[in-house]
Protein backbone atom coordinates (compact mmCIF):
# COMPACT_ATOMS: atom_id res chain seq x y z
CA UNK A 1 0.00 0.00 0.00
CA UNK A 2 1.56 3.41 -0.80
CA UNK A 3 -1.39 5.70 -0.72
CA UNK A 4 -1.11 6.50 3.09
CA UNK A 5 -3.15 9.69 2.98
CA UNK A 6 -5.92 8.27 4.85
CA UNK A 7 -3.70 7.06 7.49
CA UNK A 8 -5.33 9.68 10.08
CA UNK A 9 -7.27 9.22 13.12
CA UNK A 10 -11.05 9.78 12.12
CA UNK A 11 -11.73 12.83 13.89
CA UNK A 12 -9.22 15.07 12.02
CA UNK A 13 -11.06 14.37 9.36
CA UNK A 14 -14.78 15.38 11.95
CA UNK A 15 -12.56 18.49 13.13
CA UNK A 16 -11.47 19.76 9.32
CA UNK A 17 -15.04 19.74 8.59
CA UNK A 18 -16.19 21.73 11.54
CA UNK A 19 -13.06 24.15 10.91
CA UNK A 20 -14.91 24.34 6.76
CA UNK A 21 -18.53 24.73 8.60
CA UNK A 22 -17.34 27.26 10.99
CA UNK A 23 -15.94 29.70 9.19
CA UNK A 24 -12.18 28.63 10.36
CA UNK A 25 -11.03 26.62 8.07
CA UNK A 26 -7.84 29.21 7.02
CA UNK A 27 -6.61 30.26 10.57
CA UNK A 28 -3.12 29.84 10.68
CA UNK A 29 -2.08 27.40 13.41
CA UNK A 30 1.05 26.58 15.36
CA UNK A 31 1.14 22.06 16.55
CA UNK A 32 4.54 21.74 18.64
CA UNK A 33 5.18 17.45 18.33
CA UNK A 34 7.01 16.69 21.68
CA UNK A 35 7.60 13.94 24.13
CA UNK A 36 7.25 13.63 28.04
CA UNK A 37 9.21 10.31 28.80
CA UNK A 38 12.60 8.94 28.09
CA UNK A 39 12.05 4.99 27.30
CA UNK A 40 13.76 2.74 29.56
CA UNK A 41 14.11 5.64 32.04
CA UNK A 42 17.29 6.54 29.77
CA UNK A 43 18.67 9.92 30.10
CA UNK A 44 17.72 11.14 26.45
CA UNK A 45 16.05 10.06 23.18
CA UNK A 46 17.42 9.76 19.37
CA UNK A 47 15.17 11.55 17.25
CA UNK A 48 14.33 10.20 13.86
CA UNK A 49 11.65 9.45 10.94
CA UNK A 50 11.38 12.90 9.39
CA UNK A 51 12.70 11.35 6.09
CA UNK A 52 9.58 9.55 5.81
CA UNK A 53 7.18 12.21 7.44
CA UNK A 54 8.65 14.35 4.23
CA UNK A 55 8.00 12.20 1.81
CA UNK A 56 4.32 11.73 3.24
CA UNK A 57 3.66 15.46 3.13
CA UNK A 58 5.31 16.01 -0.40
CA UNK A 59 2.89 13.56 -1.75
CA UNK A 60 -0.46 14.12 0.11
CA UNK A 61 -3.37 13.96 -2.18
CA UNK A 62 -6.78 12.63 -1.90
CA UNK A 63 -7.89 10.07 -4.76
CA UNK A 64 -10.97 9.78 -5.91
CA UNK A 65 -11.59 6.99 -4.31
CA UNK A 66 -10.46 8.57 -1.04
CA UNK A 67 -12.58 11.16 -1.13
CA UNK A 68 -15.74 8.61 -2.55
CA UNK A 69 -14.97 7.01 0.96
CA UNK A 70 -15.22 9.89 3.22
CA UNK A 71 -18.67 10.91 1.37
CA UNK A 72 -19.86 7.60 2.16
CA UNK A 73 -19.44 7.99 5.63
CA UNK A 74 -22.52 10.20 5.75
CA UNK A 75 -20.93 13.17 8.04
CA UNK A 76 -18.75 15.55 5.67
CA UNK A 77 -20.33 18.50 4.01
CA UNK A 78 -19.42 18.34 0.13
CA UNK A 79 -17.62 21.61 0.83
CA UNK A 80 -15.00 20.03 2.85
CA UNK A 81 -15.08 16.87 0.05
CA UNK A 82 -14.79 19.74 -2.73
CA UNK A 83 -11.43 21.00 -1.20
CA UNK A 84 -10.13 17.62 -0.88
CA UNK A 85 -9.75 17.34 -4.69
CA UNK A 86 -6.83 20.14 -4.95
CA UNK A 87 -5.44 19.51 -1.35
CA UNK A 88 -2.20 20.28 -0.70
CA UNK A 89 0.50 20.90 2.37
CA UNK A 90 0.97 24.85 1.53
CA UNK A 91 2.49 25.41 5.29
CA UNK A 92 5.66 26.10 7.18
CA UNK A 93 7.29 22.85 9.57
CA UNK A 94 10.62 23.34 11.23
CA UNK A 95 12.19 19.52 12.91
CA UNK A 96 14.70 18.84 14.90
CA UNK A 97 17.33 16.77 12.60
CA UNK A 98 17.53 13.28 12.82
CA UNK A 99 20.82 11.61 14.99
CA UNK A 100 19.69 14.43 17.48
CA UNK A 101 19.85 13.79 21.15
CA UNK A 102 16.35 15.35 22.53
CA UNK A 103 14.98 14.96 25.71
CA UNK A 104 11.68 15.69 27.35
CA UNK A 105 8.98 18.23 26.54
CA UNK A 106 11.55 19.76 23.43
CA UNK A 107 9.38 20.85 20.21
CA UNK A 108 10.54 18.30 17.86
CA UNK A 109 8.55 19.10 14.67
CA UNK A 110 6.69 22.32 15.42
CA UNK A 111 3.67 22.51 12.22
CA UNK A 112 2.59 26.31 11.17
CA UNK A 113 -0.10 25.99 8.38
CA UNK A 114 -3.82 26.20 7.95
CA UNK A 115 -6.06 24.31 10.43
CA UNK A 116 -7.42 21.68 8.21
CA UNK A 117 -3.85 21.04 6.73
CA UNK A 118 -1.64 21.22 10.66
CA UNK A 119 -4.35 18.84 11.64
CA UNK A 120 -4.50 15.98 8.76
CA UNK A 121 -0.86 15.28 9.46
CA UNK A 122 -0.94 14.97 12.65
CA UNK A 123 -1.41 11.07 12.86
CA UNK A 124 1.30 10.22 10.34
CA UNK A 125 3.27 12.74 11.74
CA UNK A 126 3.50 11.43 15.44
CA UNK A 127 3.97 7.82 13.82
CA UNK A 128 6.71 8.39 12.51
CA UNK A 129 8.63 10.09 14.83
CA UNK A 130 7.24 8.08 18.07
CA UNK A 131 8.09 4.70 16.18
CA UNK A 132 12.07 5.25 14.85
CA UNK A 133 12.76 7.70 17.95
CA UNK A 134 12.19 4.70 20.41
CA UNK A 135 13.73 2.37 18.10
CA UNK A 136 17.17 4.56 17.83
CA UNK A 137 16.79 5.00 21.46
CA UNK A 138 16.40 1.08 22.05
CA UNK A 139 19.40 0.64 19.72
CA UNK A 140 21.87 2.72 20.92
CA UNK A 141 21.84 1.55 24.59
CA UNK A 142 22.24 -1.69 23.17
CA UNK A 143 24.92 -0.42 21.00
CA UNK A 144 26.27 1.63 24.31
CA UNK A 145 26.21 -1.85 26.02
CA UNK A 146 28.25 -3.72 23.69
CA UNK A 147 31.28 -1.82 24.55
CA UNK A 148 32.54 -0.97 20.77
CA UNK A 149 31.64 -4.70 20.11
CA UNK A 150 29.97 -5.37 16.39
CA UNK A 151 26.06 -5.05 17.00
CA UNK A 152 23.84 -6.95 14.39
CA UNK A 153 19.99 -6.30 13.90
CA UNK A 154 18.65 -9.59 13.31
CA UNK A 155 14.55 -8.31 14.56
CA UNK A 156 13.12 -8.39 10.50
CA UNK A 157 10.80 -11.58 11.69
CA UNK A 158 9.78 -9.87 15.10
CA UNK A 159 8.58 -6.87 14.01
CA UNK A 160 5.17 -5.30 14.19
CA UNK A 161 4.61 -5.42 10.66
CA UNK A 162 6.37 -5.22 7.22
CA UNK A 163 6.94 -0.96 7.93
CA UNK A 164 8.05 -1.26 11.56
CA UNK A 165 11.08 -4.24 10.09
CA UNK A 166 12.14 -1.82 7.16
CA UNK A 167 12.21 1.40 9.39
CA UNK A 168 13.14 -0.54 12.35
CA UNK A 169 16.26 -1.38 10.65
CA UNK A 170 16.75 2.10 9.55
CA UNK A 171 16.54 3.89 12.66
CA UNK A 172 18.82 1.10 14.57
CA UNK A 173 21.59 2.08 11.44
CA UNK A 174 21.19 5.41 12.92
CA UNK A 175 21.46 4.87 15.97
CA UNK A 176 24.40 2.72 15.62
CA UNK A 177 23.92 -0.58 14.94
CA UNK A 178 26.13 -1.99 12.23
CA UNK A 179 24.67 -4.77 10.14
CA UNK A 180 21.05 -5.94 9.73
CA UNK A 181 19.47 -9.31 8.37
CA UNK A 182 17.16 -7.62 6.74
CA UNK A 183 17.70 -7.76 2.65
CA UNK A 184 15.17 -4.82 1.77
CA UNK A 185 16.30 -2.68 4.21
CA UNK A 186 20.21 -2.98 2.45
CA UNK A 187 18.46 -2.56 -0.97
CA UNK A 188 16.37 0.63 -0.14
CA UNK A 189 19.18 2.22 2.54
CA UNK A 190 21.46 0.73 1.83
CA UNK A 191 22.53 -0.78 5.36
CA UNK A 192 25.04 -3.55 4.93
CA UNK A 193 23.25 -6.87 5.05
CA UNK A 194 24.28 -10.07 7.23
CA UNK A 195 23.01 -12.99 8.20
CA UNK A 196 25.28 -16.41 9.35
CA UNK A 197 23.19 -19.91 8.58
CA UNK A 198 19.56 -21.44 10.49
CA UNK A 199 19.83 -24.45 12.59
CA UNK A 200 17.96 -26.23 9.34
CA UNK A 201 21.24 -26.11 7.15
CA UNK A 202 23.02 -28.35 9.43
CA UNK A 203 19.88 -30.57 10.30
CA UNK A 204 19.26 -31.13 6.40
CA UNK A 205 22.88 -32.98 6.28
CA UNK A 206 23.78 -36.31 7.94
CA UNK A 207 26.26 -35.07 10.53
CA UNK A 208 27.12 -31.39 11.59
CA UNK A 209 31.15 -31.79 10.35
CA UNK A 210 29.42 -32.14 6.37
CA UNK A 211 27.27 -28.96 6.80
CA UNK A 212 29.67 -26.94 8.10
CA UNK A 213 32.22 -28.01 5.32
CA UNK A 214 29.75 -27.46 2.54
CA UNK A 215 28.90 -24.21 3.92
CA UNK A 216 32.89 -22.66 4.45
CA UNK A 217 33.17 -24.66 0.84
CA UNK A 218 30.34 -21.69 -0.66
CA UNK A 219 31.62 -19.04 1.39
CA UNK A 220 35.06 -19.14 2.42
CA UNK A 221 35.29 -15.76 2.64
CA UNK A 222 32.68 -15.29 5.47
CA UNK A 223 31.55 -18.30 6.88
CA UNK A 224 29.73 -18.44 10.02
CA UNK A 225 28.77 -21.53 11.40
CA UNK A 226 26.04 -22.00 14.21
CA UNK A 227 27.36 -24.44 16.71
CA UNK A 228 24.41 -24.72 18.82
CA UNK A 229 22.13 -27.13 16.93
CA UNK A 230 23.36 -30.41 18.67
CA UNK A 231 25.62 -29.68 21.53
CA UNK A 232 27.24 -26.24 21.38
CA UNK A 233 30.89 -27.82 23.61
CA UNK A 234 30.77 -31.29 22.55
CA UNK A 235 30.26 -31.42 19.09
CA UNK A 236 29.48 -28.23 17.53
CA UNK A 237 32.84 -26.04 18.29
CA UNK A 238 34.83 -28.99 17.65
CA UNK A 239 33.50 -29.76 14.41
CA UNK A 240 33.93 -25.64 13.50
CA UNK A 241 37.19 -25.82 14.68
CA UNK A 242 37.72 -28.76 11.88
CA UNK A 243 36.01 -27.32 9.11
CA UNK A 244 37.66 -24.32 9.32
CA UNK A 245 41.12 -26.05 9.60
CA UNK A 246 40.23 -28.65 6.76
CA UNK A 247 39.10 -25.59 4.55
CA UNK A 248 41.79 -23.67 5.51
CA UNK A 249 39.85 -20.75 7.02
CA UNK A 250 41.61 -18.64 9.70
CA UNK A 251 39.19 -15.86 9.84
CA UNK A 252 35.53 -16.78 10.31
CA UNK A 253 32.93 -17.28 12.86
CA UNK A 254 30.90 -19.14 15.12
CA UNK A 255 27.44 -18.37 16.11
CA UNK A 256 25.86 -19.19 19.10
CA UNK A 257 22.32 -19.04 20.14
CA UNK A 258 21.53 -20.39 23.52
CA UNK A 259 22.81 -21.80 26.70
CA UNK A 260 24.59 -19.58 29.04
CA UNK A 261 26.24 -16.78 26.45
CA UNK A 262 29.05 -15.79 29.15
CA UNK A 263 30.07 -19.00 29.77
CA UNK A 264 29.53 -20.73 26.32
CA UNK A 265 31.78 -18.33 24.72
CA UNK A 266 34.29 -18.05 27.27
CA UNK A 267 34.74 -21.84 26.69
CA UNK A 268 34.37 -21.49 22.77
CA UNK A 269 37.06 -18.64 22.76
CA UNK A 270 39.61 -21.08 24.76
CA UNK A 271 39.03 -23.97 22.11
CA UNK A 272 39.61 -21.84 19.01
CA UNK A 273 42.80 -20.19 20.42
CA UNK A 274 44.49 -23.40 21.61
CA UNK A 275 43.05 -24.76 17.71
CA UNK A 276 45.19 -21.59 16.49
CA UNK A 277 42.45 -20.00 15.35
CA UNK A 278 42.45 -16.84 17.30
CA UNK A 279 41.19 -14.46 14.55
CA UNK A 280 37.98 -16.41 14.62
CA UNK A 281 35.05 -14.11 15.95
CA UNK A 282 32.06 -15.47 17.94
CA UNK A 283 28.53 -14.38 17.64
CA UNK A 284 26.26 -14.12 20.27
CA UNK A 285 21.84 -14.33 19.73
CA UNK A 286 18.79 -15.29 21.57
CA UNK A 287 16.14 -12.96 22.60
CA UNK A 288 19.35 -10.58 24.09
CA UNK A 289 18.99 -6.95 25.38
CA UNK A 290 21.47 -4.07 26.87
CA UNK A 291 20.89 -6.12 30.23
CA UNK A 292 21.91 -8.70 29.06
CA UNK A 293 24.74 -7.67 27.19
CA UNK A 294 26.32 -6.10 30.38
CA UNK A 295 26.17 -9.08 32.05
CA UNK A 296 27.70 -11.31 29.84
CA UNK A 297 30.25 -8.53 29.25
CA UNK A 298 30.89 -8.61 33.06
CA UNK A 299 30.87 -12.27 34.08
CA UNK A 300 33.58 -12.50 31.19
CA UNK A 301 31.76 -13.19 28.00
CA UNK A 302 34.36 -13.87 24.77
CA UNK A 303 31.66 -12.23 22.29
CA UNK A 304 32.77 -9.83 19.23
CA UNK A 305 29.33 -9.58 17.78
CA UNK A 306 25.86 -9.50 19.17
CA UNK A 307 22.89 -10.64 17.08
CA UNK A 308 19.59 -8.76 18.56
CA UNK A 309 16.76 -9.31 17.36
CA UNK A 310 13.17 -8.83 19.02
CA UNK A 311 14.49 -6.99 21.73
CA UNK A 312 16.07 -4.24 19.41
CA UNK A 313 12.84 -3.99 17.04
CA UNK A 314 10.19 -3.99 19.41
CA UNK A 315 11.60 -1.94 21.94
CA UNK A 316 10.58 -4.47 24.37
CA UNK A 317 10.86 -3.50 27.87
CA UNK A 318 9.91 0.06 26.80
CA UNK A 319 7.39 -0.27 23.69
CA UNK A 320 5.79 2.55 23.66
CA UNK A 321 7.05 5.72 22.80
CA UNK A 322 4.72 8.66 23.74
CA UNK A 323 5.10 11.41 21.27
CA UNK A 324 1.90 13.96 20.98
CA UNK A 325 0.68 16.93 18.69
CA UNK A 326 -0.54 19.95 20.80
CA UNK A 327 -1.71 23.58 19.25
CA UNK A 328 0.75 26.30 20.81
CA UNK A 329 -0.54 29.27 18.70
CA UNK A 330 -2.85 30.63 16.36
CA UNK A 331 -2.90 33.79 14.04
CA UNK A 332 -5.50 36.45 14.26
CA UNK A 333 -6.83 38.37 11.62
CA UNK A 334 -4.02 40.70 11.95
CA UNK A 335 -1.67 37.45 11.84
CA UNK A 336 -0.41 38.06 14.97
CA UNK A 337 0.38 34.85 17.29
CA UNK A 338 -2.08 33.95 19.97
CA UNK A 339 -0.44 31.29 22.36
CA UNK A 340 -2.33 28.86 23.33
CA UNK A 341 -2.01 26.42 26.45
CA UNK A 342 -3.38 23.19 27.71
CA UNK A 343 -3.48 23.04 31.02
CA UNK A 344 -4.32 20.04 33.43
CA UNK A 345 -3.98 18.51 37.17
CA UNK A 346 -1.56 16.41 36.03
CA UNK A 347 1.52 18.73 35.78
CA UNK A 348 3.42 16.86 33.36
CA UNK A 349 0.37 17.21 30.50
CA UNK A 350 0.71 21.33 31.02
CA UNK A 351 1.60 22.39 27.42
CA UNK A 352 4.52 25.04 26.86
CA UNK A 353 2.88 27.56 24.75
CA UNK A 354 3.90 29.92 21.94
CA UNK A 355 5.70 29.64 18.76
CA UNK A 356 9.54 28.59 19.81
CA UNK A 357 13.15 27.49 19.02
CA UNK A 358 15.51 25.56 21.37
CA UNK A 359 19.01 26.20 22.04
CA UNK A 360 21.55 23.92 22.76
CA UNK A 361 24.67 25.26 24.94
CA UNK A 362 27.69 23.64 24.77
CA UNK A 363 30.70 23.87 26.94
CA UNK A 364 33.40 26.01 24.60
CA UNK A 365 36.21 24.18 26.49
CA UNK A 366 35.05 20.47 25.45
CA UNK A 367 32.08 20.83 23.56
CA UNK A 368 29.99 18.76 25.95
CA UNK A 369 26.39 19.70 26.03
CA UNK A 370 25.54 21.48 29.27
CA UNK A 371 21.80 22.30 29.06
CA UNK A 372 19.37 23.17 26.57
CA UNK A 373 17.08 26.23 26.37
CA UNK A 374 13.56 26.80 25.11
CA UNK A 375 13.04 30.61 24.32
CA UNK A 376 10.44 32.39 21.68
CA UNK A 377 10.59 32.10 18.36
CA UNK A 378 12.29 35.91 18.10
CA UNK A 379 14.63 35.66 20.93
CA UNK A 380 18.71 35.23 20.22
CA UNK A 381 21.35 33.97 22.46
CA UNK A 382 24.23 35.95 22.92
CA UNK A 383 27.29 33.40 23.55
CA UNK A 384 29.67 35.69 23.80
CA UNK A 385 27.95 36.95 27.13
CA UNK A 386 26.99 35.30 30.14
CA UNK A 387 23.39 34.07 30.61
CA UNK A 388 21.63 33.00 33.52
CA UNK A 389 19.43 30.07 33.38
CA UNK A 390 16.62 28.14 35.84
CA UNK A 391 15.03 24.89 36.31
CA UNK A 392 11.19 26.15 35.14
CA UNK A 393 9.87 23.91 37.71
CA UNK A 394 12.05 24.86 40.59
CA UNK A 395 13.13 28.55 39.57
CA UNK A 396 15.76 28.99 42.52
CA UNK A 397 17.83 26.19 41.09
CA UNK A 398 19.61 28.69 38.46
CA UNK A 399 23.04 28.46 37.11
CA UNK A 400 24.83 30.95 35.12
CA UNK A 401 26.75 29.98 31.97
CA UNK A 402 29.74 31.34 30.83
CA UNK A 403 32.26 30.26 27.64
CA UNK A 404 29.27 28.77 25.96
CA UNK A 405 28.48 28.19 22.48
CA UNK A 406 24.76 28.03 21.58
CA UNK A 407 23.44 26.46 18.47
CA UNK A 408 19.65 26.46 17.55
CA UNK A 409 18.14 22.85 17.19
CA UNK A 410 15.45 23.37 14.64
CA UNK A 411 15.96 23.66 10.60
CA UNK A 412 13.23 24.58 8.29
CA UNK A 413 12.35 21.80 6.09
CA UNK A 414 8.87 23.08 4.43
CA UNK A 415 8.67 27.19 3.42
CA UNK A 416 4.90 27.54 1.80
CA UNK A 417 4.41 24.15 1.14
CA UNK A 418 7.85 23.21 -0.42
CA UNK A 419 10.83 21.40 0.79
CA UNK A 420 13.62 23.65 1.58
CA UNK A 421 15.45 21.65 3.68
CA UNK A 422 18.36 19.03 2.24
CA UNK A 423 17.40 15.68 3.67
CA UNK A 424 21.44 14.41 4.94
CA UNK A 425 21.72 10.65 3.50
CA UNK A 426 21.54 7.76 6.05
CA UNK A 427 25.39 8.05 6.45
CA UNK A 428 25.34 11.37 7.29
CA UNK A 429 22.53 11.04 9.95
CA UNK A 430 24.25 8.23 11.68
CA UNK A 431 27.77 10.38 11.85
CA UNK A 432 25.01 13.07 13.33
CA UNK A 433 24.07 10.49 15.60
CA UNK A 434 27.30 9.42 17.01
CA UNK A 435 28.66 13.47 17.30
CA UNK A 436 25.38 13.65 19.36
CA UNK A 437 25.93 11.30 21.61
CA UNK A 438 29.86 11.31 22.15
CA UNK A 439 28.48 15.28 23.30
CA UNK A 440 27.14 14.00 26.49
CA UNK A 441 28.35 13.91 29.78
CA UNK A 442 28.98 10.08 30.59
CA UNK A 443 26.36 10.75 33.36
CA UNK A 444 23.62 11.69 31.12
CA UNK A 445 24.43 8.38 29.50
CA UNK A 446 24.05 5.81 32.39
CA UNK A 447 21.91 2.79 32.47
CA UNK A 448 20.61 3.53 35.08
CA UNK A 449 19.95 7.14 37.33
CA UNK A 450 20.90 8.88 35.16
CA UNK A 451 21.69 12.72 35.36
CA UNK A 452 18.63 14.98 34.26
CA UNK A 453 19.71 16.49 31.30
CA UNK A 454 18.51 20.47 31.93
CA UNK A 455 16.01 21.80 29.60
CA UNK A 456 15.13 25.65 30.79
CA UNK A 457 12.73 27.97 29.80
CA UNK A 458 13.88 31.43 28.84
CA UNK A 459 12.50 34.17 31.23
CA UNK A 460 10.11 35.52 28.49
CA UNK A 461 8.62 32.09 27.81
CA UNK A 462 8.19 31.16 30.75
CA UNK A 463 6.46 34.62 32.05
CA UNK A 464 4.36 33.99 29.00
CA UNK A 465 3.61 30.35 30.68
CA UNK A 466 2.58 31.61 33.86
CA UNK A 467 0.59 34.49 32.52
CA UNK A 468 -1.48 31.87 30.73
CA UNK A 469 -1.82 29.56 33.71
CA UNK A 470 -3.00 32.42 35.93
CA UNK A 471 -5.42 33.17 33.42
CA UNK A 472 -6.78 29.48 33.28
CA UNK A 473 -6.75 29.47 28.98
Amino acid sequence: MDNYTLLTDFYEHTMANGFHLSGIKDRILYFDLFFRRVPDSGGFVIVCGLEQAVDYIRNLRFTDDDIAYLEGKGVFSKTYLDSLLNFRFSGDLWAIPEGTVVFPGEPLVTVRARAVEAQLVETFLLLCINHQSLIATKANRIVRAAKGRRVLEFGARRAHGTAAAVLGARAAYIAGVDATSNTLADRLFGIPASGTMAHSWVQLFDDEYTAFMTYCGLYPESASLLVDTYNALRSGVPNAIRAFKDSGISRGSIRIDSGDIAYLSGRARKMLDEAGLKDTGIIASNSLDENIIREVLAQGGMVDAFGVGEQLITAGSSPVFGGVYKLVAMEDEKNAIIPKIKISDNISKITTPHFKKTFRLYSRENMKAEADLICLHDEEVDDRQPLEIFDPDYIWKRKTLTDFLAKELMVQVFRGGELVYKLPNIEEIRANCDREVKSLWDEVKRFENPHNYYVDLSQRLWNEKQRLLAAGK
